[in-house]
C-alpha cells in the first residue's frame, strides 16, 4: 500500500518560495526519521533536507544552503518542505522519504526504507 505521498509541486516563478508536503500512512511515523531527497533529468539523486523524530534536522549545504525549513507535525503525520529564493535550477521531482524507527539523521539515502512517489517541481518564468 502507498505509505508516502507528496504534494505541492507545480510551476513556481524562480525567486519565489514553495511548499511541499508528504503525508504518511504509516503508524510508526512518529519514530522514523524523514527525508527529502530531488532528482533533475539527468543527473543523480540529491540530498535535501532530513528531520529525525527528535526534530533535529539537517539541510543541504552546498546549492539550497540556507533556503529549506523542514518541519514534521507527528500527530498529523506530515512532513513539509519550504523552498525559499526558487532557481530554475531547484526543478527536480522531490521525494519524501522514511528511515523506519531510526533515532538520529540517517547518513545516506540508503537507510531510508520507504519512499513516496515523487512530486515535480519545475521553476521557470
Amino acid at each position: 500500500q502507498v505509505q508516502l505521498v507528496e504534494s505541492g509541486g507545480g510551476w513556481v516563478q524562480p525567486g519565489g518560495p514553495v511548499r511541499l508536503s508528504c503525508t504518511a500512512s504509516r503508524p510508526t511515523f512518529s519514530n522514523d526519521a524523514m527525508g527529502w531527497f530531488r532528482q533533475a533529468p539527468g543527473k543523480e539523486r540529491e540530498f535535501v533536507a532530513a528531520i529525525s523524530r527528535t526534530g533535529i534536522k539537517k539541510y543541504n549545504s552546498d546549492s539550497m544552503r540556507g533556503r529549506l525549513i523542514i518541519s514534521r507535525d507527528n500527530a498529523k503525520k506530515t512532513v513539509s518542505l519550504e523552498i525559499y529564493s526558487l532557481k530554475p535550477e531547484d526543478t527536480a521531482v522531490y521525494y519524501c522519504a522514511a528511515a523506519s524507527d531510526y533515532a538520529n539523521i540517517p547518513p545516506s539515502a540508503q537507510f531510508y526504507d520507504v519512499w513516496g512517489q515523487g512530486t515535480l517541481l519545475s521553476v521557470s518564468s
